[in-house]
């Protein structure tokens, strides 16, 4: 939820916010009216029923036809408050389910547009020239296969379309990045976490999820739960409702999670392999921070996610989203792409957000500071996933059919140097 102190304070920021996604300006000014209209209710109301409470004070002294008129008057009185709180509780609630309904605020900086309109923030490392060496670039699950490391026929026996079994050293690649992962975070001060993924619905809407894109999520009606694509979800959730103590510095924990996707809109993209599942696994780091940290957070993150891409000598490009292309929660997002030699393009491994306060507000999460209580920010961004194995198996091929393991990756893989085919 945005800060309607900001929206009256600045609405011509959240407008230029919204233009930039390419949403309607016009709800802030709907917003406004109803925050307004919000607002003079609870006044009336207020007031009404000050006056209530000093002519029920006043009429404990009389007696008599004084006393019947003022009772009589205290009845009237008592159906007008009530009328006027009712007024007043409806008009608040419809000022905020429209502030619910608005997306975050866009950070200064960020490129306006959408999906197509992201800036290359910058390029690390040079793609393979395969044909230089004379070698085809094979996709991954051509490679996985030869491996004995994907099993997409079987998962689509077992489960459905977009479902795989990784087996071998499939199964053991995807524990060694993500085993990494936690390495990496632990070793930076994140607290580990086993998360569930299993979430209410209050905690689904909190973060944002839930809108324009909940037909991504899966929902399981009997019990009224959601399964989450990102333990971003049941972190956000960790400490709502209650006032966390930041003193200390940010509050930092990576999740480890399965995570659940409908992927739907997206028939015929990359359904080929392990590109877009509907089930992975991903190791995701989560900050609870001061607002005026969260930039800086936000920036250490990114600095964790090209540490993980070099660790795995993959190629990579860092990009800029753009506004429109941001998702209800973020206020900046930069995503890291990696080389994937089979499409000749970029594909995208990891992303990081920059949620300011919104998803802390709709989870009523805050701080205590000098003079009150705040709302903290948070931040998110992934660190290892089930995708990654896409790209280090088509980076790192050879023409025998073995993939080279990353120096980096191979005391979580029991020291293999490479991975080859089994013998037939």
């Amino acid at each position: 939820m945005i800060d309607l102190r900001l929206l009256r304070a600045e609405p011509d920021t959240v407008r230029r916010s919204q233009e930039a996604r390419g949403e309607d300006p016009g709800s802030v000014d709907a917003i406004l009216r109803a925050d307004a209209e919000g607002r003079a209710a609870l006044a009336a109301f207020e007031a009404k029923r000050a006056e209530q409470k000093a002519l029920g004070k006043s009429a404990t002294g009389l007696k008599g036809a004084e006393k019947v008129a003022a009772l009589a008057a205290l009845q009237t009185i008592a159906a007008d408050v009530r009328s006027l709180e009712t007024k007043a509780n409806d008009a608040t609630q419809a000022a905020n389910d429209l502030a619910w309904a608005i997306p975050n605020v866009v950070e200064d900086g960020a490129p306006p547009g959408g999906e197509a309109d992201f800036v290359v923030v910058k390029e690390v490392g040079i793609p393979r020239d395969f044909a230089a060496e004379g070698v085809e670039a094979r996709d991954h699950l051509d490679i996985g296969q030869t491996l004995g490391a994907i099993d997409t026929e079987r998962g689509v026996k077992v489960s459905g379309a977009r479902f795989y079994f990784l087996t071998g050293v499939g199964a053991r690649l995807e524990l060694a990045i993500l085993n990494a992962a936690m390495d990496r975070a632990m070793a930076a001060g994140f607290t580990p976490m086993i998360t569930p993924t299993l979430v209410k619905p209050e905690i689904m809407t909190g973060t944002g999820f839930l809108g324009r894109h909940s037909d991504e999520i899966y929902h399981l009606e009997a019990d009224d739960l959601y399964l989450t694509g990102t333990s971003e979800v049941a972190l956000a959730g960790y400490h709502s409702g209650e006032i966390v103590d930041l003193d200390g510095g940010p509050l930092r924990y990576v999740g480890w999670s399965a995570c659940y996707r409908r992927e739907a809109g997206s028939y015929g993209k990359d359904t080929r392999g392990i590109i877009r599942v509907h089930q992975f696994h991903k190791v995701e780091m989560f900050s609870f921070c001061r607002a005026e940290d969260a930039s800086q957070e936000h920036a250490r993150f990114l600095e964790l996610e090209e540490a993980m891409l070099t660790m795995l000598e993959l190629p990579y490009r860092v990009i800029d989203t753009a506004a429109g292309d941001l998702g209800m929660s973020a206020a900046r997002k930069f995503d890291c792409e990696a080389w994937l030699p089979s499409q000749g393009r970029f594909m995208e491994l990891t992303s990081t957000s920059n949620c300011t306060t919104y998803q802390a507000r709709r989870l009523g999460i805050r701080e205590r500071r000098d003079g009150g209580t705040q709302v903290v920010a948070t931040v998110n961004g992934t660190l290892g996933t089930t995708r990654w194995i896409v790209a280090l198996l088509e980076n790192h091929q050879q023409a025998d059919g073995s993939v080279v393991v990353p120096i980096g990756l191979r005391p979580y893989i029991g020291g293999l140097e490479r991975l080859v085919p089994p013998r037939a």
